[in-house]
């Protein structure tokens, strides 16, 4: 007769009582022969005696609850306990793939329990299939640009700073007209539900475990992301033409979780388009002007793009602490074009790149690069467009200046 595998159970407890334990997380709970989890998970199942008589490790460490399975054979049932839900932002999934991998003898199953975002929704009569979720637990996210296109967003918060950097952040893009739904401590004695706006609640009410419902009763509906001309901050910057943007944005093809480099970003119009295409979209704006940095700001700002970051000086210098490039916009290369190609493809040698050329002084240089082996497979389009503008009852058009694109590379998935 076949031995019973020994199991493992990731189990979900929910929101840290009893109370929101799900009957099959206590089921496990109770019968398991040794519990694992950090302090707060432990102190959750205390009150259900569930601990008396049963070796206890307070551990959240995946290779340390790994080794500690090892080293204890003797354990038939092991449950290990995580807060909210196994499948929502949980360290369950990691954990499960480890365990699979290093004791594929062991039966490994995961419960799920309930989530903030679920609960929180739940005490505000809310729904929260209709929201986007962000989590800024621990780490440094965009979400601005989220929040302005929908109409609710649930932001995960907890972790060092979190709530007061996601304050600083929303006061910083003006989001005014935000209002936050601040839930502490959900489903202990002393939980706590705020709401107001981004200028009402203080750093204190977003403290510690919180997670937050953020309502923007004005989200952007736009599903386009080309921004007319007329609607940047331009001062006395040159800015690349909105039909030369939209054919060089094309040119990217852009992918999810893109990394570009916008080098020349003038305006940032360029930076502006290519954060709109995706949330999950990095953009790092690079510009030696200084008048230019601070309209490039300006912009980032008034779109509610802060997955731009600027930075501001020369190519292919600047480009040096930079993480590495999926796609690389250059506008302006101040005659450096080649340095700045052989940076970009020393660190990412299947980057999808585009160049646009002005003077026929930097398409002869771009010709070059192709001859180079710089400009893999290149292709060439050149875009002269015309505009009308009224001259008493009748209509005129005026040419633009003639602009060359230059795209190249890419691997397969671009």
């Amino acid at each position: 007769m076949c031995e019973k595998r020994k199991k493992i159970s990731l189990v979900g407890i929910g929101m840290g009582t009893v109370m929101t334990m799900t009957a099959q997380a206590e089921a496990a709970v109770r019968s398991a022969d040794c519990l694992i989890g950090a302090g707060r998970m432990l102190d959750a199942v205390r009150d259900m005696e569930a601990l008396e008589g049963k070796p206890v490790l307070e551990e959240y460490r995946g290779d340390q609850i790994l080794s500690y399975i090892r080293s204890h054979p003797e354990h038939r049932e092991t449950a290990v306990l995580l807060s909210g839900d196994t499948g929502f932002h949980s360290g369950a999934k990691g954990l499960a793939d480890m365990l699979r991998k290093e004791m594929p003898e062991w039966e490994v199953q995961m419960m799920p329990g309930i989530a903030s975002v679920a609960y929180l929704a739940a005490r505000l009569k809310t729904s929260w299939e209709d929201a986007a979720l962000v989590s800024l637990h621990g780490k440094e996210e965009d979400f601005i640009q989220t929040v302005s296109r929908n109409r609710k967003t649930f932001l995960l918060l907890g972790g060092k700073d979190a709530g007061r950097r996601a304050l600083d952040r929303l006061r910083e893009y003006g989001m005014d007209e935000v209002i936050l739904h601040v839930g502490t401590r959900l489903s202990y004695p002393d939980e706590r539900i705020l709401s107001g706006t981004v200028q009402e609640l203080g750093e204190k009410d977003l403290d510690g475990l919180s997670v937050a419902l953020a309502e923007n009763p004005f989200p952007s509906l736009s599903a386009c992301c080309h921004v007319p001309d007329e609607e940047f901050i331009r001062g006395n910057v040159p800015m690349t033409k909105e039909e030369v943007r939209a054919v060089s944005i094309a040119a990217l093809r852009l992918t999810e979780n893109a990394v570009v480099y916008d080098i020349g970003a003038g305006t940032g119009s360029v930076s502006v388009e290519a954060a709109l295409s995706g949330t999950g979209i990095r953009v790092y704006a690079v510009e030696k002007n200084p008048e230019a940095v601070s309209l490039i700001c300006q912009n980032r700002k008034k779109f509610r793009t802060d997955g731009i970051r600027v930075v501001s000086g020369k190519a292919p210098e600047a480009l040096e602490d930079l993480e590495a490039p999926t796609h690389v916009f250059i506008g302006g290369s101040s005659g450096n074009l080649k340095e700045i190609l052989r940076t970009v493809l020393d660190r990412s040698p299947e980057a999808r790149i585009v160049v646009n050329a002005i003077s026929l002084e930097t398409v002869r240089e771009a010709m070059e690069a192709a001859e180079e082996g710089l400009l893999k497979d290149a292709q060439i389009t050149q875009i002269m467009a015309s505009r009308s503008r009224k001259l008493g009852r009748y209509h005129m058009m005026t040419g633009q200046n003639p602009v060359y694109i230059i795209s190249a590379g890419g691997g397969s998935d671009i």
